[in-house]
């Protein structure tokens, strides 16, 4: 009978990770590392992980807080009127959509500060792009 229980064998990788602590933080290299997502090895990474986060609270109470409080105080939410709608209908149908258009435009605003803090510029291939003709004969120059 052979043993089929993979746990005991080691683990078969030529990518080192380093835990997501590297020692230097500042040259990570991502392409050849595993990258802890949950202690993260750069600052940047860090400050964006902060904003993920963030945001994905902010977005859950927006969009399902008007259905947990329609379930835990089903009078209160039934019985007040807002523009001639229930306000469990006007929390779920109108503010949860808008909340969520909201807090994506918030974290946009905010990734755009990082990029701009750390200086990263998304600009620069852009503009590369547009000055280089597309090439309409398959790519061959004459």
């Amino acid at each position: 009978m052979t043993d089929n229980d993979i746990s005991q064998q080691a683990p078969e990788s030529d990518v080192e990770t380093d835990g997501g602590v590297a020692a230097s933080r500042e040259t990570a290299d991502y392409l050849d590392a595993r990258i802890n997502i949950f202690s993260p090895s750069t600052p940047f990474m860090r400050d964006h992980l902060k904003i993920v986060w963030t945001m994905f609270v902010a977005w859950a109470i927006v969009v399902f807080g008007p259905v947990t409080a329609t379930y835990l105080a089903t009078d209160f939410m039934t019985s007040i009127t807002v523009l001639g709608f229930p306000l469990h209908y006007f929390l779920t149908a109108v503010c949860a959509p808008s909340g969520a258009l909201v807090l994506s435009f918030i974290y946009a605003r905010k990734r755009d500060k990082l990029d701009a803090k750390y200086g990263i510029d998304h600009s620069s291939t852009q503009r590369e792009r547009e000055t280089e003709p597309a090439a309409t004969d398959g790519g061959i120059d004459e």
